[in-house]
């Protein structure tokens, strides 16, 4: 197998869908031998700011000495992105290697992964069950690798909620929940309460959570269950945030909580992990996290600014950051269908002097003609357009001064490879994000 086949592979099981439930997982893991087991992990859920507050706790705790592993998704350019250790990318070696190793299991299918044979696949109730999906699949390749690399430590991000996530078949040190917002309620809920329930599904009995969570109605249903669970909460406010935790390389007051999260987590472990005060600064300060609000200035001077904020919480952190810049600000916008568009553009469209609605490089991409309509009722006097893509939008605002690439992590991930910002992998990758979730 190469590792071109691999990902070909891993693209086929994208067509079983996303299923919410644990038992493909934990059957797939147990035939890896259980690599969970072996490790300890802090599982980190929430609506945004999940990847920054995982980035930044990887950071404290490598610079502590520890050999720590991370994963996380979506990726932006190449799947080897979710999964490191001490933020090395997975080799491709190694993803060949694990990918034979799982499907000689007997539980994914071996060959015949095309789309066609998939979606047939998917009319037959039973066979779709016992075969896992990508991400459940992509979960135990990841625990088989940190098992194998020894890992001190593994920083485990939840795919999407938390109760019944592929990720929450471990018992972590600590349980993470950064924030509760709305995004993919068809899935989690319609309410933030029903949301914060199936964040909340990560908490264990007796093991310490942490949330940033602070309106009340969210808040109590977390608290009700980590007390029902006998797991001591701390609850991370704005005055946590606000104390010093060190010059954070990430930038925007967003980040800044996430780092108050962040360091607080560490502080509840000390007694199991020692971290000093110098490597906490040090790790905050040395923290990469490319795509959010990822600033950048290309060689005539012009500036940019990526940032993957693909749902209305997301789009108002990048507002406020916006806030007080004073050049014309002009905005490259590609949002996908099932996201809540009109609200996205009501909150970004007012920012902008000229808009640039462009399609997301992915099968649930929004029609700019769609988005259009959005923008010039939210701005009426901004100068809107229909790009072809991302390509074509960069090309025609060559000459504005400040430009900002925003609205999914998709087209984050085709920015940074347009940009030479990331090397590009010799087949696209980003696909592989795709799902199409199905209910247990």
């Amino acid at each position: 197998m190469t590792y071109a086949e691999a990902i070909q592979f891993l693209y086929g099981l994208r067509w079983f869908g996303a299923k919410f439930g644990l038992e493909n997982t934990r059957q797939l893991a147990a035939l890896a031998g259980n690599p969970q087991e072996q490790l300890r992990f802090i599982h980190v859920a929430g609506t945004n700011g999940k990847g920054s507050t995982c980035a930044m706790l990887e950071s404290m705790y490598r610079v502590a000495g520890l050999r720590v592993g991370l994963f996380t998704s979506p990726h932006l350019v190449s799947f080897r992105e979710r999964i490191q250790v001490n933020r090395q990318l997975i080799a491709e070696s190694d993803v060949v290697r694990l990918v034979e190793n799982l499907r000689r299991t007997g539980v994914a299918p071996v060959s015949n992964l095309e789309k066609e044979t998939a979606q047939a696949a998917q009319e037959d109730g039973d066979r779709r069950d016992a075969c896992p999906t990508f991400f459940e699949f992509v979960t135990v390749m990841a625990l088989r690798y940190f098992a194998e690399q020894k890992c001190d430590l593994v920083i485990w991000e939840t795919g999407l909620g938390g109760r019944l996530d592929a990720t929450n078949i471990v018992t972590p040190l600590a349980s993470v929940i950064t924030n509760i917002g709305f995004d993919h309620q068809q899935w989690l809920g319609d309410t933030l309460e029903k949301i914060a329930a199936e964040k909340a599904g990560i908490i264990k009995p007796g093991v310490p959570a942490l949330t940033g969570v602070t309106q009340p109605g969210p808040l109590e249903v977390i608290e009700t269950i980590a007390r029902e669970l006998n797991a001591p909460l701390t609850c991370v406010d704005a005055g946590h945030a606000s104390r010093q935790t060190g010059h954070a390389a990430l930038q925007g007051d967003h980040q800044r909580a996430n780092a108050a999260l962040a360091v607080a987590t560490v502080e509840v472990l000390q007694r199991q992990i020692p971290v000093s005060k110098a490597q906490i600064r040090r790790g905050l300060e040395a923290v990469h996290w490319p795509g959010r609000l990822q600033s950048v200035t290309r060689p005539g001077g012009q500036r940019l600014l990526l940032d993957g904020a693909h749902n209305p919480a997301g789009a108002a952190v990048l507002r406020a950051a916006l806030v007080d810049v004073e050049s014309p600000i002009t905005l490259i916008l590609g949002i996908l269908a099932d996201k809540d568009c009109r609200t996205i553009c009501d909150i970004f469209a007012p920012l902008a002097k000229r808009i640039l609605l462009v399609p997301v490089a992915s099968e649930r991409s929004a029609q700019p003609l769609e988005l259009e309509k959005f923008c010039r009722s939210a701005n009426p006097q901004a100068i809107v357009t229909l790009s072809a893509g991302l390509r074509a939008a960069l090309a025609q605002t060559a000459d504005d001064h400040f430009v900002v690439i925003a609205g999914s992590l998709y087209l984050i991930g085709e920015a940074m490879e347009l940009l030479g910002l990331s090397p590009v992998p010799a087949a696209d990758e980003k696909s592989l994000n795709e799902w199409t979730p199905k209910k247990s």
